[in-house]
This record gives C-alpha cells, structure tokens and sequence, in this order.
C-alpha cells in the first residue's frame, strides 16, 4: 500500500452527537397519530413498520387484502367522476394551501422520513424542497398545460382542429421506500390538478410519511376518496393495483418495473417508469478540484447512497486522480453519522437489513478481488444496526460485482480515463442511463460532454439537485432505467388523455359542387401543393 494509500485509509467517520432534549421515536409517532392517518387506509389486516435507526416498532398498520384494493379503486372512481369536473383552478388551489401548509408544518414531516428511512435531516429537507417545488409549479402552470389548443386543421379557413386534455381516471401509483414524500405526493401531484384520483401503494415501512401528506392534501382541500392508499406485501398489493389502474406510476427496480408494465401491457394501460442507476460523475482535468470533491461528498452520499439519481461510479482524468482522491478521501472520512431528529449529522443509516446486506456483500467481494479502500468499507453497528460508512473504491474491474450492479448504498467506484472519448464510452457502457455528472471549468466543453452522456439527466458542476429541481424540464431514464418522464408537461400530460376536436365548415372533405371523384382528388392535389408554397405547417 502506498503512502497516499495510507493516508487515506486513516481515520473514521464520527457520530454526530446527539442535541440534549433530542426527541425520540415515541415522541413522534404517537397512537394519536397513527389513528389519524391510517383512517384513511383500505386494509382488513394488521402488518407493522420500524425504524432503520434502531430496528425497533414504530408503528401497527392496517393490512390491505385484494378485496380492499378493489374497494379503494371503487371509492375512487366514484369520487374522481366528481373531481374532474371541478375547475382545474380550483384543483391548482389546493396544491398551493398544501404548499404552505408543507413548509409551515415541516418539522413534522421530517421527523417522521427520519424515523422510517434512516435518513440525515438536511437529506429529508430535500424531499420537503422537492414536493413544495412541484406543488408550486402545478399550481401556478397547470391550467395553461391542460388548456384545450387549437391546430392548424386539415383544409385552413374551412377547418378548425382543438386539442383537449382528458384524466385519465384512476391513477395506480407504487411509491418506493427510499424517498417516501417525493416520490409519493410529488408524484402524485400533477396527477390530482389533471382531475384524476389516486389509488397508492406506499412501501409499508415508509407510509407513515405519505399518510402525513394526504392528510396534509385533504386539509388543504383535496377530497378524500380522491386518495386512497393501500398498504401491504408489494407481491400481493403492487399487481391488484396495476390490474385495476387506468395509468401506472411506479419507482422501483428495474426487474419489477418490466413485471409492472408486462401486467399494464396486457391491459393497454399506460405506464411510468422510474427504474435502476449506475450513475456515472466524470471529473476532467480542468475541474475546480475542490469544488468537485465537495460535488462528489453531496453526490454520492446524500441519502446514505439510497438515491435513484446518486453517483456510483467516478471517472475521473488521470493527470488528476491523485489529487482529486485525497481531497475526496479526506471529506468522505469526515462525514459524520448520526441518529438525531435534528440538524447536524452529514449520513443517516441504510433502510434496512436487505440494503446492509447488499453494501456489505459488493464492498467485501470487490476487496477479495484485488480493490483497495480509500475510505470507509466498514460497518458501524456502534451507532444503529444499519448504519454503514461511505465507502470510496479504487482497483474496481469487470471481476466485480460492484463494476456493474447497482449497489444502492454509499458506495462509489473510482476509474481513471485518458480523454473525453474514454471517459464519455465508458460512462455509457452500462445497461441503465439515469443520471450522470460532469465536472470541468469550461461551460462549453461541459455540455458537448453532456450531450453524448445517454442518461436522461446531466448535471453540469453538481451531482444531481440541479436537473432535478429544475421542474419545467422533463426528468427521467433511457435505457433501462424506466420510460415517461416526471416534471414539465410530460410530467402531468401523461395523466392525461388528448383528444382532437375537429370542426368541418363550409365545405365537407369530400367531392362537392359537382365534382368527381377525379376532379376532387385533382382540386386536392393543388392546394396540397399551394400549402407547402406558403409554408403552412
């Protein structure tokens, strides 16, 4: 080992500590407090949820039964045939009371994305800043997106063609564990003000936080059989939804979201699709390197790694590897771990026993085989049973598990590379194209860098909040990670369907005034032809 090697391999990641008074698993969730939210839930059952910090209960919840899903798809069909003829102001309004309502009531919602994901606090803001961020821009954009548009119709003058945008009826959406406010309520958010109802499947062991928020919607304004969440083992709940659903969100695996669409398929049922990532950061030689290792702290280890968008493999040049890795190592080693309900630790704690496994099995494999730990690469049972140090690897080949999988956890690969061309290849040598970064001084070689990347965001001098706040701008993957697109007007017109109104006057698209069949098509032909000299489109 060198001595660089050495250096960087020195030292630990410490607890953060705790504030004195700090609250406490019972203090958050109270059976008050359960009782409140789970009166909305469609279950006959009984099934439980726990906190990664500790693995202890924090809650009893109701058990949804495919029974219970064809009675949350019925209340809602009948309530969505109401909603949508409810102004798509009105409908933009309480996305707005719930807007200002999140923010003034965070504190709650963030002890609770704490306590079900293990999650640092300033991690959970992010999804608090996430959903204000959608709620604001489909409050204030909606109606212009689904107002109805006039074309250009078939014959000008004479013909007269209106887009409308329809709901789509029952939205089923299956929400994951990992970010359980943004990637429930925030999904679900364009799909209310289009005039549709949601039947969701939150992850058992996060719903509380997606309850909170349809509470937070209902007193905001939003009708409440216009939300209905089921709850419950995802083999047995997650298809009864997307067998009853008129469209599909779902954010998962990439294996389960080729299942969900195979089921929606048969039916000719839309879906979205939000999948897998081996998220590529590409730092070039003339990258600010300082500034890039701080990007790549935030990139990497945000959300202890559990984030669809975060950066699993690092490219970076070689004529600045060594630098740039000391000044990373020396950040990454500094992280500090922490169970608090407060402000103060960088990390939180992986989701559970399945994700600690899945980290500690490609770290271990990966040092087997030859790579060399930069940081981290141990697990920190001293602080909370799940809780893993993030991790830098360097020597990572193909031999690897890590090389390619998707690890889901704080843990990067480092690759050195020769050119642009290198690096750009190898970014784009794998099967998923999420999200990638790249990092250099120079605004124009940044973006041509970027526009070769094949993943469906790129962010330039940042890892990935830049793409994804920006909600005017389409978000989502190529290849396989996932289909359709969240934010923008992809964002809430795929919970639409679009409908062509089309107003014939005067003449009727077809022989007239005596003429003949010939004469018709030869009268048809020439003023095809005078179209095109006047460039009508």
């Amino acid at each position: 080992m060198t001595d660089a090697q050495t250096r960087y391999t020195t030292g630990t990641n410490p607890p953060a500590a705790a504030p004195e008074g700090a609250r406490t698993a019972a203090d958050v969730v109270t059976p008050e407090l359960v009782a409140q939210l789970t009166k909305g839930v469609v279950g006959s059952g009984l099934t439980a949820n726990h906190t990664p910090f500790t693995g202890e209960k924090l809650a009893d919840l109701p058990e949804s039964t495919p029974e219970d899903v064809r009675r949350a798809f019925e209340a809602a069909r009948a309530a969505q045939a109401v909603w949508e003829r409810t102004p798509v102001r009105q409908r933009a309004g309480v996305l707005l009371r719930f807007h200002d309502l999140l923010l003034e009531r965070q504190a709650e919602v963030l002890d609770l994305i704490q306590l079900e994901t293990g999650k640092a606090r300033l991690h959970a803001h992010e999804e608090v800043q996430g959903v204000a961020v959608a709620a604001r821009h489909y409050g204030r954009r909606a109606a212009a997106y689904l107002r109805p548009k006039r074309h250009a119709g078939a014959m000008p003058a004479l013909t007269k063609a209106v887009e409308r945008r329809h709901p789509r009826g029952v939205v089923g959406q299956i929400a994951p564990w990992n970010y359980p406010l943004e990637l429930s309520v925030g999904d679900a958010l364009p799909a209310f003000v289009a005039g549709n109802a949601v039947v969701m499947k939150p992850d058992t062991e996060t719903c509380l936080t997606a309850l909170w928020a349809r509470d937070l919607l209902i007193e905001a304004g939003l009708p409440a059989d216009v939300f209905q969440v089921v709850l419950g083992e995802g083999p047995v709940v997650g298809p009864e939804v997307v067998k009853r659903a008129d469209y599909v969100s779902f954010t998962g695996s990439t294996r389960t979201g080729r299942e969900v669409a195979q089921i929606a398929a048969a039916r000719l049922v839309g879906v979205s699709l939000e999948l897998g990532g081996k998220n590529a950061m590409l730092v070039l030689e003339d990258a600010d390197l300082d500034r890039a290792a701080a990007g790549a702290v935030r990139a990497c280890f945000s959300s202890a790694g559990q984030l669809c968008i975060s950066i699993e493999r690092l490219y970076v040049h070689a004529s600045v590897a060594d630098a740039f890795l000391e000044r990373f190592a020396a950040r990454t080693r500094a992280i500090r771990l922490g169970t608090s309900l407060a402000y103060g630790a960088d990390m939180g704690s992986l989701v559970g026993e399945r994700q600690l496994e899945a980290v500690t099995r490609h770290v271990d494999d990966a040092v087997a085989k030859g790579a060399k730990v930069l940081a981290g690469g141990t697990a920190r049972p001293d602080i909370g049973p799940y809780f893993y140090e993030p991790t830098i690897l360097d020597g990572v080949d193909e031999s690897m598990s890590v090389c390619a999988e998707e690890t889901f956890g704080p843990v990067v690969s480092v690759y050195r590379f020769g050119s642009d061309d290198e690096a750009v290849e190898r970014a784009n040598s794998t099967p998923y194209g999420l999200n990638s970064s790249v990092w250099t001084k120079n605004a124009r070689r940044g973006g041509e860098v970027a526009a070769r990347l094949r993943t469906g965001t790129v962010n330039i001098n940042e890892g990935y909040a830049p793409a994804y706040g920006s909600v005017q701008s389409p978000m989502g993957g190529m290849k396989d990670s996932g289909l359709g697109r969240r934010h923008g007007s992809e964002g809430i017109l795929k919970y639409t369907e679009a409908q062509t109104v089309a107003h014939q006057r005067l003449l009727p698209m077809a022989p007239a005034f005596g003429m003949d069949d010939e004469q018709y098509a030869a009268f048809m032909s020439r003023s095809l032809r005078l179209m095109k000299a006047f460039r009508f489109r």
